[in-house]
């Protein structure tokens, strides 16, 4: 999975506003495998019930956004907060 480099260059985050990085391929399985066991919320407080085909980590590492049908769901609501599977 990967998103143009100049798309990239111009996504942020659509609450603080920080940058945005592709997440690597071992943090998508870990969400994906949350996801599976149904133990995944965002940011809405609701489950999470697509597997993700990728994701958009916050330059704080906090949040990720869900990459789906190689789109990048950049919506506040949709943010996944990453401390659920630490």
């Amino acid at each position: 999975m990967s998103i143009d480099k100049d798309l990239l260059a111009i996504l942020c985050c659509p609450e603080t506003k920080q940058s945005v990085s592709m997440a690597d391929s071992a943090l998508v399985k870990k969400l994906n495998d949350a996801v599976a066991r149904g133990g995944l919320k965002n940011k809405g407080n609701k489950p999470v019930s697509e597997q993700l085909d990728g994701g958009l980590i916050r330059a704080d590492q906090k949040i990720l956004y869900p990459i789906r049908e190689n789109i990048p769901v950049m919506l506040i609501e949709e943010g996944i907060p990453l401390q659920q599977i630490s």
